[in-house]
């Protein structure tokens, strides 16, 4: 630099000064960036995490053992059976909905061969109302699980009106109350009045 004139010496330092400016924002901003999906990842992973919910449900009959077993909320009778060591040689599960969704506070019954009753049976955590694998709770249809067909034995409830009910459900999730089937497009007072002594929630 000794060489260099004064003017000369200006435009270098310049240079210079812009190299490690480009450099120093290229590496801030790449690490930046590394840190921000980090954190986004760390986010989504506790957000899983937290969302699991635990439920309580009481599992007897023909099963290992008998008792109270813990699953996750979305589980199924599969998986109930499965926490409680499995099926005795004498379980009757051809008519058992496997797939039923459980509940917390729900107590599962599975049948033997020996046992009268065709149907599984789900206490509701109250201790009552009866629900069977096919979506009815005694003659009553539960309208929160009962499927297609199943509603379609509704008196005045056909194949478009059940799948207006099923889709509701899937829209909005499940009845409260049986007077909430009013709120499906198609069933005002008239027809609820027709169907409310054979539909039940729980």
């Amino acid at each position: 630099m000794g060489n260099m004139n004064t003017k000369q010496k200006i435009v270098f330092i310049g240079m210079f000064a812009i190299m490690i400016a480009t450099i120093t924002y290229y590496f801030f901003t790449n690490e930046q960036k590394e840190y921000e999906t980090i954190n986004e990842s760390d986010i989504v992973y506790q957000e899983n995490y937290e969302g699991e919910k635990d439920i309580i449900v009481h599992i007897t009959g023909s099963i290992a053992e008998e008792g109270i077993v813990k699953l996750k909320e979305g589980d199924r009778i599969a998986d109930a059976i499965e926490k409680a060591g499995g099926v005795t040689a004498d379980a009757n599960i051809k008519n058992v909905n496997l797939a039923y969704k459980l509940k917390d506070g729900q107590k599962i019954y599975i049948p033997s061969n020996i046992d009268d009753s065709e149907n599984i049976a789900i206490v509701s955590s109250k201790g009552e109302g009866v629900i069977s694998d096919n979506g009815k709770k005694g003659d009553k249809v539960n309208i929160n699980e009962a499927t297609q067909t199943e509603l379609e034995t509704l008196p005045g409830i056909g194949p478009s009106m059940a799948a207006k009910i099923l889709e509701y459900r899937e829209k909005n999730g499940e009845f409260n109350s049986i007077e909430d089937i009013k709120n499906v497009t198609g069933i005002g007072n008239s027809k609820y009045e027709t169907i409310k002594d054979n539909i039940c929630v729980d």
